[in-house]
């Protein structure tokens, strides 16, 4: 395919599961990429398998909560293929699971470090290239998270909501001078991070953990990453020309209905 021939994307979190299935789709059908994870080597070992199907990579190492960083990746992006086409805004951690009033604020606030501030930086310092040249699309990761309460999950709710706050906001802002911006909200998906918070809520039991969590979605299963991927490749797209300011939701149907079978 040759949906994005020639464009330069900037995906971060690139090294985790959704990040890395993204980038293969993005690279299958044309893309440059510039990979940005703060796990150095499990970013180059990713990047190593894309160049080996012949995808046009480049790498940076950086925390996406630091605006010193988040500057230069996106500087890099433009000076190693000229302008930035496609922003996939992905990096993010899960945190550790309490109730409200118990929860560490320590921990509070290194996701509202990652997860909103890193969105917000991500933006401010990608959209001044889309908007000079007056092109380009942006897909922040938002959650079903960004829909409704889980408990336990106050800091990362709180943090996703947020991210649909300034997806809204940031597409109303630069829609007229030619780029989108849109949001993803997964539900439950197989990634590493979904199985760490399968071991705090079903200790030495996985398994019964995924299939309990799947039967969130009407699917009756959790999604994988590349079922998140292809969407974002699509929004990223020009395809989806005519979408701005949306969350797409891909949960197997979890936020479309009261489950009253299970």
């Amino acid at each position: 395919m040759s949906r994005h021939a020639d464009r330069s994307i900037i995906v971060t979190g690139a090294a985790g599961a959704i990040g890395f299935a993204t980038c293969e789709i993005l690279a299958r059908e044309g893309a440059r990429l510039m990979m940005v994870d703060i796990n150095a080597p499990r970013l180059n070992e990713r990047a190593t398998q894309l160049r080996a199907s012949g995808a046009r990579v480049e790498t940076c190492a950086a925390d996406c909560g630091e605006e010193t960083e988040v500057r230069r990746y996106a500087a890099e992006t433009v000076k190693a293929f000229g302008r930035i086409d496609g922003f996939f805004n992905n990096a993010g951690v899960e945190g550790a699971l309490a109730p409200t009033h118990e929860y560490d604020v320590a921990e509070f606030d290194r996701l509202m470090r990652v997860n909103l501030r890193g969105v917000f930086l991500g933006l401010r310092h990608v959209l001044p290239d889309m908007v000079r040249r007056g092109s380009g699309a942006v897909v922040n990761m938002a959650s079903i998270g960004s829909e409704r309460g889980l408990a336990g999950a106050c800091a990362y709710n709180a943090t996703k909501h947020g991210v649909v706050g300034l997806t809204r906001t940031a597409a109303s802002e630069v829609a007229q001078k030619g780029v989108r911006v849109n949001c993803v909200m997964p539900g439950v998906i197989e990634t590493p991070l979904l199985l760490e918070v399968i071991e705090q809520l079903f200790p030495g039991n996985a398994q019964h953990g995924l299939e309990k969590l799947g039967q969130v979605a009407t699917l009756n299963r959790c999604g994988k990453p590349e079922e998140v991927g292809n969407v974002v490749s699509f929004l990223l797209s020009d395809e989806a020309s005519y979408v701005n300011g949306a969350q797409w939701e891909i949960d197997g149907g979890a936020l479309a209905t009261i489950r009253n079978d299970i």
